[in-house]
């Protein structure tokens, strides 16, 4: 299997433990990864790797600041068609932005050419289970489809 590189979205610190306890998962059932909590796109390899972006929406429907030059370097690329990613965003579903940074970077790989690992996982913040239960009980679903 490829490794996973989980990248990090977060500004309040919710996402950064949700993608730490999947980090934590993975390494407990020997599926290699790595967590890149201040993701820095020259470090982040991009061939015959998955990336699993992990991120939070802030603001008004903004990106975290620690996931903007991870932005950048998406949309300032020709391809990404080596890139196979998947997805899970945390927000609050009362705002009208819910989940937008995740939708926003979903969309960026999508036209760079990169194909996304099944379903994106919107979790609300505001249910009664926890962010990092919710992405724990999505990852297996995700897993079976690499």
């Amino acid at each position: 299997m490829k490794t996973i590189h989980i990248i990090v979205g977060s500004q309040m610190g919710s996402a950064e433990y949700t993608a730490d306890q999947i980090h934590q998962e993975l390494n407990s059932i020997n599926i290699a990864n790595e967590l890149h909590e201040f993701p820095d796109p020259t470090m982040i390899p991009s061939e015959n790797v998955i990336w699993l972006i992990c991120t939070s929406t802030h603001g008004a429907g903004d990106l975290p600041d620690n996931l903007q030059e991870f932005a950048a370097y998406i949309t300032e690329v020709n391809s990404l068609s080596e890139i196979e990613y998947g997805i899970i965003g945390l927000g609050d579903r009362s705002y009208d932005t819910f989940n937008l940074a995740c939708k926003t970077i979903d969309e960026l790989l999508a036209l760079k050419g990169a194909k996304r690992i099944g379903q994106r996982l919107e979790i609300d913040v505001l249910d009664e289970q926890l962010p990092e239960d919710s992405a724990l009980a999505w990852l297996p679903t995700w897993l079976k489809q690499i």
